[in-house]
């Protein structure tokens, strides 16, 4: 009976010792701590060279399409790197898919790379543009592609170890910022055999994206009348301006009856070039968005019906051509769980004395109570109960076409906005290089758990296909090709 006792016992002890916690399951335990901790060490390591090309990047500032130079600097650093590099994927000539290892699974990561048009800015804490330039990465782009194929190049080094098993793929995603890039890619069904896609972005603090995103539905209306002198023979002409001004009160009026969570905006492209002259041609972009697809449709139409009707009130005709649309983003659970016990194990952004000066400075431009700069250094606990964010991102196509898990990492001073000279001072310094090396860390490591936990691929594959339902998937922009001319 004793010797039953004690060998009940033992075997307790035993159970209890080689049973992990949950924190164990979702970070990794054993050999997967040591892979961990290399990978820490090895994006480290490569600080400066990841600094390189990033600022590099930052310095080329091409908008969306048009980013030739940072596409092919980022195809050069994973091709060094023993990946097989697809360009021109999709029809988009900055586009591609970079892959290396064989078998499942197969685990994506996204990098974007595009710049914002007007927001030329030096790495300064004061606003002064560069002179000559135009666009400038006030979303940190170049920050997320470098970052992203930083990750891709760590798990490359360890599955050509022998240290883990499975395929690796960096997407190199153009046009991101109003381009639908990543729509086309979907589209063409670059995704369909990928068990979970991994990406991040820029942020002014670490957390976890739980927050879905605005879908959203952009177009370009183009109005034509006939020009004439505008005071010796007016009667003679129909303003093409006119149709524009029309349109915009009309959706402006239209905004008392939507849904109070739609967001519609649009500026003036084209108006005329002289006051004395009717303007025989004007161009006005849209964009409309909402939290549900459907809704963007159905107010998407309406905003068509505004223009028919304003040309023909104002005798000019009208046409449009759709430019982008993204769907809203769908979050997983099961995989944001484990990103975030990755984050958590990688810790925040500590900045020097000098950094905290600029910070500081960067803060007084600001017109409202800044954050603690601190919080730069901190985490951000997991939220699975967020609401809808009021942006809008094309990786919401490749959430509906694959489980999708992101984070955002402090490239920016706590405070700082998106789409601000500020957020590209920032990421011209070490703040947001450091950022970028926060984010390249947890998404290597949050790879490292995909790669090596099949039970957490299926388990997100559950949650994804729960979350998605009976829907099939149709990009919102039609089949339109490619807006590869929409910033000009």
């Amino acid at each position: 009976m004793q010797a039953k006792l004690f060998y009940l016992f033992t075997c307790f002890v035993l159970l209890a010792f080689f049973t992990p916690s949950k924190a164990q399951k979702r970070t990794g335990t054993g050999a997967n701590e040591k892979l961990k901790s290399q990978a820490i060490q090895d994006i480290q390591g490569k600080y400066n060279e990841y600094k390189n090309i990033a600022l590099q990047i930052w310095d080329y500032a091409e908008v969306g399409y048009k980013e030739v130079n940072s596409s092919a600097l980022l195809q050069k650093t994973l091709t060094d790197n023993g990946f097989k590099v697809e360009s021109g994927v999709a029809g988009i000539p900055t586009a591609f898919v970079a892959t290396y290892g064989s078998g499942e699974p197969v685990i994506g990561i996204l990098a974007e790379y595009d710049a914002l048009p007007g927001l030329s800015q030096e790495a300064t804490p004061t606003q002064k543009p560069i002179v000559g330039k135009n666009a400038g990465h006030a979303c940190g782009h170049h920050l997320f592609g470098t970052a992203s194929v930083a990750a891709g190049i760590e798990l490359q080094k360890l599955i050509s170890e022998k240290k883990l098993k499975g395929t690796v793929k960096v997407f190199g995603c153009p046009a991101e910022e109003g381009g639908s890039g990543k729509v086309y890619m979907v589209r063409e069904g670059l995704f369909n055999n990928v068990d979970a896609v991994i990406h991040w972005h820029p942020d002014n603090e670490n957390n976890i994206t739980t927050t879905s995103s605005l879908a959203n539905k952009s177009a370009k209306f183009r109005f034509h009348g006939i020009s004439s002198h505008a005071a010796a023979s007016p009667e003679r002409g129909r303003s093409a301006l006119d149709g524009v001004e029309a349109m915009n009160y009309m959706v402006n009026m239209m905004r008392e009856h939507i849904p109070q969570e739609t967001r519609i905006h649009y500026v003036i492209t084209s108006g005329g070039k002289a006051p004395n002259v009717i303007p025989d041609y004007a161009e006005v972009y849209y964009y409309v968005r909402h939290p549900k697809k459907d809704e963007v449709k159905e107010i998407f139409d309406r905003v068509v019906k505004a223009a028919n009707g304003a040309a023909q009130g104002t005798g000019t005709t009208v046409d449009y051509e759709i430019i982008g649309g993204t769907h809203d983003l769908l979050i997983n659970n099961t995989l944001a769980e484990t990103m975030q016990a990755n984050l958590q194990k990688v810790g925040g952004v500590t900045y020097t004395a000098d950094e905290l000066s600029f910070a500081k400075q960067i803060q007084s431009t600001f017109g409202f109570q800044a954050p603690e700069v601190t919080t730069a250094n901190t985490i951000k606990p997991l939220n699975l109960l967020a609401p809808a964010g009021g942006g809008s991102t094309d990786v919401g196509d490749v959430s509906y076409a694959v489980p999708t898990v992101g984070l955002g990492a402090a490239t920016w001073v706590p405070g700082v906005p998106a789409h601000s000279w500020q957020a590209v001072a920032c990421g011209g310094t070490d703040i947001g290089i450091k950022g970028l090396v926060v984010a390249a860390k947890t998404m290597a490591l949050t790879g490292i758990d995909l790669l090596t936990n099949p039970g957490l691929i299926q388990k997100g594959r559950e949650e994804f296909a729960k979350t998605k339902g009976n829907y099939k998937y149709e990009a919102l922009l039609g089949d339109r090709k490619p807006a590869l001319n929409y910033r000009d």
